[in-house]
């Protein structure tokens, strides 16, 4: 080889090399991307059903709940949702006595609770509707997201994606289909702006509690109808909480910038505190680092299943499995049940809750060599339809399951969405709880609307007048 033709050679590889560091490819070609709203949902799922046990299958997508499906007494948004499903009865409830017949189904961590509590846990298990729907403007992002979207080379972040999942479409031999799958939990549709008044308790091991209340604010700038990737200007979302009683944490208030791509920018965050009357920047407000309200059974990451970058773990795809998770939550909602009928010594009153069999992605993340996070492992069992995460197992450093966070799903559809009803972090060691979302009794459920408020409601200078009002 010449030395002009190797100096050459050396440019060209140079530039793969360069390219590879920018960004790591998950597009798909347009035919494959066109199945999408055919023999895929508009979401990606598989559109067919299947028998998987005598008098336990998957249906078939069907447009998911569509509007001639509401209930009648369904007038307005932010009113607490009718259950459109009110008439289901339970096909089985799964007791620590009988999970061995249904074991292949359950997650660990459903295991690991039902040993733990086996004479008041119970997971009852109702015939599977395919409920989730997101509007039409979300599923023809998705499609073009299919064909543009790319991983930075690091999986820290998503490059060429607006306004849905960024991969619908994941080739699950690939060494990042479990990073992929993560990024649509992260990247998946949950309305415009939403405005929840709620509250959340620790659970004591003698079921005492104190309820927090807040009001939170989320501005998905990720999902303005107007809006596309050359003007989102990397913020996935704005987030902003006020935190009104008890009187020790009342008046303090958080705001959060998330970006979509970490590697370009961090998540920048501003707390104001009511005894310091200071808004300071909160850089600590992220991974691993305990969430006061929680009483330290919540970490930053652990809220919404999972949330922030993925650059501490190496993730990876255990496989696609039919698995009973919970779904169609709408008696855990419902404002004619008191939060005192919900909260119960060990665990939250499974009665009420509701779970189906569904197709759920299954990924692991292995802490990696050198990084600092509390949980050593964490399992995530993310449903196929929705690409929410509905239950999440945490080890500890030991390798030891130690907390278990379940995300009782349910389909807001007057959006239409698919979110949590209510979200419950088990601490298996210290056999406590935390509850997070609970507005059984607040006047309004989410509030969800296509505008958001004006954009300097989102700054550090409006935090310290949210905090004192």
């Amino acid at each position: 080889m010449t030395y002009k033709s190797r100096a050459q050679h050396l440019s060209i590889f140079g530039l793969v090399v360069l390219w590879g560091l920018q960004s790591a490819s998950a597009r798909v070609p347009a035919e494959q991307a066109a199945q999408l709203g055919k023999s895929l949902t508009p979401y990606g799922a598989q559109q067919a059903g299947e028998i998987v046990k005598s008098g336990l299958d998957i249906p078939a997508w069907e447009n998911g709940l569509l509007k001639k499906d509401w209930p009648a007494d369904f007038r307005k948004p932010g009113q607490h949702h009718p259950d459109p499903f009110k008439d289901d009865t339970p096909l089985f409830i799964v007791t620590a006595k009988n999970m061995g017949q249904y074991e292949e189904f359950l997650t660990e961590g459903h295991k690991a609770l039902l040993k733990a509590y086996p004479d008041t846990f119970t997971v009852p298990v109702y015939k599977s509707r395919r409920s989730h729907s997101a509007p039409q403007w979300v599923y023809d992002n998705i499609k073009t997201n299919a064909v543009q979207a790319e991983l930075t080379a690091d999986y820290n972040g998503v490059d060429n994606a607006y306004g849905g999942v960024a991969f619908p479409i994941i080739n699950r031999d690939s060494p990042q289909a479990g990073v992929e799958a993560l990024w649509n939990h992260i990247t998946r549709f949950r309305g415009t702006y939403v405005l929840r008044d709620a509250s959340e308790v620790a659970v004591q091991q003698n079921g005492d509690y104190q309820l927090v209340t807040s009001v939170q604010e989320v501005n998905f700038n990720y999902y303005k109808i107007d809006g596309n990737a050359d003007s989102l200007n990397n913020i996935l979302f704005y987030y902003l909480s006020s935190t009104h009683s008890p009187a020790r944490l009342a008046g303090s208030a958080n705001l959060i910038y998330e970006p979509l791509n970490h590697t370009q920018e961090a998540r920048q965050a501003w707390t104001y505190n009511t005894g310091q009357r200071r808004v300071r920047r909160a850089p600590s407000l992220a991974f691993d680092a305990p969430i006061a309200a929680s009483d330290g059974l919540r970490t930053a990451d652990d809220t919404d299943m999972f949330n922030g970058s993925p650059e501490r773990y190496d993730w990876s795809l255990i496989g696609v499995k039919n698995k009973i998770i919970p779904y169609n939550n709408y008696k855990l909602d419902d404002p004619k049940i008191k939060y005192k009928t919900i909260l119960q010594k060990n665990h939250i009153n499974t009665a009420l809750s509701r779970h189906e069999l569904h197709r759920v992605w299954i990924i692991e993340g292995q802490l990696k060599d050198g990084a600092r996070h509390i949980y050593s492992k964490r399992r995530f069992y993310i449903d196929e339809d929705s690409w929410s995460i509905a239950v999440a197992d945490q080890y500890d450093v030991r390798g030891n399951l130690w907390r278990v966070s379940v995300s009782y799903l349910k389909n807001y559809y007057d959006v239409p969405t698919t979110w949590s009803a209510l979200d419950v972090f088990y601490d298996l060691q210290a056999n406590r709880y935390h509850a997070l979302f609970l507005d059984n009794e607040a006047p309004t459920t989410l509030i969800f609307a296509n505008e958001a408020p004006d954009a300097d409601k989102f700054t550090p200078q409006y935090l310290r007048r949210t905090g004192r009002r």
